[in-house]
């Protein structure tokens, strides 16, 4: 009974508002149940950028490469080139049965472009089209290509 007076049985744990500085409920490390390592307050992260992440020239940085926001916004422009042609052989398919064909293998050759891109594309500059090791990501959308590409040239088209 005297161990559930004395606070609960949480070992480290500190309550919200009991000890001062740096996260609520968290114990700095070096303190009785060692905390967070490597958890820095707010107001006492370094940095030397200056103001709020800010260049001289009052551009922000973008979060990895500390390329500006504009260079930034190209680094997508492989994944959204290859999202608008996989689109776009949807909307040809959309169109009716005599188009199944021409949108199959135009989805086709979308998929083995991406596993190209894929391929030979930095990882910076591939985007969302690197979510996994390179020579996976190469061997899903080859294989979802050929088999696209073999499935529509199996079709037959509508007399």
């Amino acid at each position: 009974m005297r161990h559930a007076a004395r606070g609960g049985g949480l070992r480290g744990f500190v309550p919200p508002g009991q000890r001062g500085g740096g996260l609520r409920g968290v114990v700095p490390p070096g303190q009785r149940g060692g905390g967070l390592r490597g958890v820095v307050p707010p107001g006492q992260r370094g940095g030397g950028r200056g103001q709020a992440g800010r260049r001289a020239g009052g551009r922000r940085r973008s979060g990895k490469a500390g390329l500006p926001l504009e260079a930034a916004r190209w680094r997508q422009l492989t994944y959204w080139l290859i999202v608008a042609g996989a689109g776009a052989a949807l909307v040809i398919i959309r169109l009716g049965t005599h188009h199944l064909k021409s949108g199959t293998l135009v989805l086709a050759g979308v998929l083995l472009i991406a596993a190209i891109a894929r391929l030979v594309l930095p990882d910076r500059l591939a985007g969302m089209l690197s979510s996994r090791r390179r020579l996976i990501d190469v061997a899903i959308f080859a294989v979802l290509g050929i088999g696209l590409l073999a499935a529509g040239l199996g079709v037959q088209a509508p007399g």
